[in-house]
């Protein structure tokens, strides 16, 4: 299943397997994502490798994970979704961000970039 065949699907399923699977996390990003993916997420460009080191310390941190997709849309090869993203602590408490994205799919239905603003929402 590739961000373009369920862009709705893709997002509520990328965080679960890469931030709480049991799979490698090269795999998991790989199976959404082309080779040469960037993500720009609050005017930080993150690279294939910079991703790849950002999830194994996530996965130790991370309890539980639940995305509830606002909106979510594909156009040829663009893509938008607004979207919130909610992590809960292995410590306690959780963490929720708002997420705006935008991107650019390959011809094979994976992204192959991402620009993403996010905002934390403060919990209540």
């Amino acid at each position: 299943m590739t961000p373009r065949a369920d862009l709705s699907g893709y997002l509520t399923r990328y965080p679960r397997e890469a931030g709480l699977g049991e799979e490698d996390p090269a795999t998991v990003l790989d199976r959404y994502h082309t080779p040469d993916y960037e993500m720009v997420n609050d005017g930080v460009r993150l690279d294939r490798q910079r991703l790849l080191d950002h999830m194994r310390p996530a996965r130790k941190r991370v309890a539980g994970v639940r995305v509830e997709v606002e909106q979510a849309l594909v156009d040829g090869d663009q893509v938008a979704a607004r979207y919130r993203l909610v992590a809960e602590m292995r410590k306690g408490g959780a963490v929720v961000t708002e997420i705006y994205m935008f991107g650019e799919l390959a011809a094979d239905g994976r992204l192959r970039r991402a620009v993403q603003i996010t905002r934390p929402i403060p919990s209540e």
